[in-house]
């Protein structure tokens, strides 16, 4: 069985190559370009802009798209809460859509659903590495003059009819944090095919210079060094990411296939492991899509199994875990309390806004009864492990349902 390492003699090359360069002017940014260039080839992207994490990618997308105060956003309901919060960071309105039951993805009909005419953009998310049905979505979001962001934190190299993941929105944004395909322990990057989003995006991430651009993200020092040097046109926050960040993500993205393959690996193990058990179910990955398993993660019927005795009885048996799905975010108490940092001000002004149970029914039914297991396993023979383990807690409860 194949072995990998997660961190290679690439990635500290590269760092070595940084701290070298000691961070002078004429060398820093250096890998970070790279990165963005590298990237977006291979994401089939003209443009990549590099950021701090992939929350602030989201938050610079939705900026970079003119979303803001009154304007209302859709997300998943299933989504870790980054998605939502960008939003909110935007100024603008969380609008939770409902889920497929089998595929635990957005929907262009559960989108539909939730528009009204202060909608502005959706952000669909590839969950556990599955992409949403894209071309619907689009077809949808042109239909209602909407942008699309797509949310692939969780998906890289996963593939839709034929395109790559991340290919299809007006901007994708992937993130760099320590628990994704490619890492660099923290960080993120947004694509697009738009000359004038990338420009935006380019100058709301990096404290709005003027002579920054799609390609350029850094001023140089002959720039700065005249008293009259006027730098910044627009508002913008500092969202660039480190040299040391870009020298660690560049390596990884030039490992991302093996990074990736071995998640997958992983994941048809377990996939071989729960067959024949009818009371759990995988997550679905209809005809010409490719899930680059993220997570690999299960629909237990709680009705047969409690969760709880699930996991208790994987551990047990010595598997490493089972993490539960995010709570659905509307669900959560920040929602519940309106904790929103006084942006609940901006929210109640524009009209009556309930988040509250009900609001999607089918995430709301699927949630608790969802097992993510990890596929980051380096060594496949720690998968296959992990796999049997898993085969064993399920034969343990079908002799006893």
């Amino acid at each position: 069985m194949k072995r990998i390492q997660r961190i290679s003699e690439l990635e500290r090359q590269y760092v070595s190559e940084v701290l070298d360069g000691e961070f002078k002017s004429a060398m820093n940014y250096s890998f970070v370009t790279r990165l963005e260039n590298e990237f977006a080839k291979k994401f089939d992207a003209k443009y990549g802009i590099a950021m701090v994490n992939g929350t602030a990618t989201l938050h610079a997308a939705l900026e970079a798209a003119g979303i803001g105060d009154g304007d209302e956003v859709i997300c998943p309901a299933l989504t870790m809460s980054s998605t939502h919060i960008a939003v909110l960071q935007a100024n603008a309105i969380p609008i939770f859509a409902d889920i497929d039951p089998r595929t635990f993805n957005i929907t262009a009909d559960t989108i539909s659903k939730v528009i009204t005419e202060k909608t502005k953009a959706i952000i669909p998310v590839a969950l556990y590495g599955l992409s949403p049905d894209m071309d619907p979505i689009m077809e949808l979001a042109d239909k209602y003059g909407l942008i699309v962001i797509e949310d692939d934190a969780q998906c890289f190299l996963g593939y839709y009819k034929g395109r790559v993941a991340g290919s299809t929105a007006h901007m994708s944004s992937f993130s760099f944090q320590s628990s994704k395909h490619m890492t660099a322990g923290e960080g993120g990057i947004v694509i697009t095919n738009d000359v004038q989003l990338a420009l935006s995006l380019r100058r709301f991430s990096g404290l709005g210079y003027g002579n920054i651009g799609p390609e350029k993200g850094r001023i140089t020092k002959d720039e700065i060094q005249s008293p009259m040097f006027e730098r910044h046109v627009s508002l913008g926050f500092n969202y660039r990411p480190s040299d040391l960040c870009g020298a660690v993500a560049l390596a990884q993205l030039e490992r991302i296939e093996e990074l990736v393959e071995m998640r997958v690996r992983a994941a048809k193990h377990f996939l071989v492991a729960i067959e024949g058990f009818t009371w759990v179910y995988a997550q679905e990955v209809p005809e010409g899509y490719v899930n680059s398993y993220w997570a690999f993660t299960l629909c237990l019927d709680t009705d047969k199994v409690a969760w709880q005795d699930f996991r208790k009885k994987f551990i047990e048996l010595g598997g490493d875990g089972i993490y539960g799905a995010w709570k659905i975010g509307y669900l959560e108490p920040m929602y519940r309390n309106q904790a929103f940092q006084k942006r609940e001000k901006l929210i109640e002004k524009h009209g009556l806004y309930k988040y509250e149970e009900g609001l999607c029914p089918i995430a709301e039914r699927l949630q608790p009864k969802l097992l993510q297991f990890k596929t980051n396993y380096w060594d496949e023979s720690d998968a296959y492990t992990q796999a049997q383990i898993l085969k064993k807690t399920c034969e343990y409860f079908n002799d006893r349902i």
